[in-house]
């Protein structure tokens, strides 16, 4: 879910070749490769290469190449690409027993960047712990309230992240410093005026790192609806959602509506689901 991670260029680059080797997520960390590097296959073999070292653990060149069916020589062309692009290190090989002579082979393992890359199935455990915070609490509205409170206890404290560089900013500015605060935290947003002959400007975040989870619990998007709110001292209103099946979070913020906090409930009853 991290759009701040940039420094994977050509190492596991291209969505469908990255699922087909059981790479599921690489966000904003894709980009595109040259043409003839396509036609080649050296995309696809980095990628084997990189999934070996996942299944196998900490590998030599040797190793890989003994179990790609690969010359040693372009082994290491893949691994110094991998390298440079912070998906694999080299590290010293652990010996255990009585060393030989010599100096330990040089293997090399994933990265907590290269690791990332592959499935961790975070979705699926986040959607779990929620699922068993409501049963926990006896199910049905019970179990909304409860997951509702989680929800907004954990945007409660990602706001304060955000809320000295709101304050810092001047109030005509705390749109934009907030869709800064945002985008530093992976969610890719920006500030513009809202169009038509509304007075306001429109808040919009282009990526959301929870978003398969906030599918089945909107009460994620309600909390962080009710955060804007607070932090800009006025009534916001959510227009859309990724996780709704919008391209874009949508938030309108009217302009001038003063510093006071006005009532969020009604910002916050549509904030997961598109208003009719």
């Amino acid at each position: 879910m991290d759009a701040t991670r940039s420094g994977v260029g050509h190492g596991l680059s291209g969505l469908d070749q990255l699922r087909n080797n059981g790479v599921v997520k690489y966000g904003e960390r894709l980009i595109e490769t040259p043409q003839g590097e396509l036609a080649t296959g050296e995309r696809s073999t980095r990628n084997r290469v990189a999934r070996s070292i996942l299944d196998h653990g900490p590998s030599t060149v040797a190793d890989l190449a003994a179990r790609l069916g690969l010359t040693q020589a372009a082994v290491r062309r893949h691994l110094d690409t991998l390298v440079a692009d912070d998906v694999v290190e080299a590290r010293e090989q652990r010996v255990y027993g009585a060393r030989t002579r010599g100096r330990p082979a040089k293997v090399f393992a994933l990265t907590d960047c290269g690791r990332d890359a592959f499935d961790q199935s975070y979705d699926s455990l986040a959607a779990d712990a929620m699922r068993w915070i409501a049963q926990s609490a006896g199910g049905g509205e019970r179990g909304e309230a409860a997951v509702a409170a989680f929800a907004r206890a954990r945007m409660d404290a990602q706001a304060e992240t955000y809320r000295e560089s709101l304050e810092a900013a001047p109030p005509a500015e705390r749109t934009e410093a907030l869709a800064k605060a945002l985008t530093a935290d992976g969610y890719a947003a920006t500030a513009k005026s809202a169009p038509g002959p509304h007075s306001g400007e429109q808040l919009c975040q282009h990526h959301c790192p929870v978003a398969h989870v906030a599918e089945q619990f909107p009460q994620l998007c309600e909390a962080e609806t009710e955060v804007f709110s607070r932090l800009l001292g006025t009534h916001v209103q959510r227009l859309a959602t990724i996780a709704h099946g919008d391209g874009v979070c949508t938030t309108f913020i009217p302009r001038g509506a003063g510093a006071t906090q006005t009532d969020t409930s009604a910002s916050a009853s549509t904030a997961g689901r598109n208003p009719a």
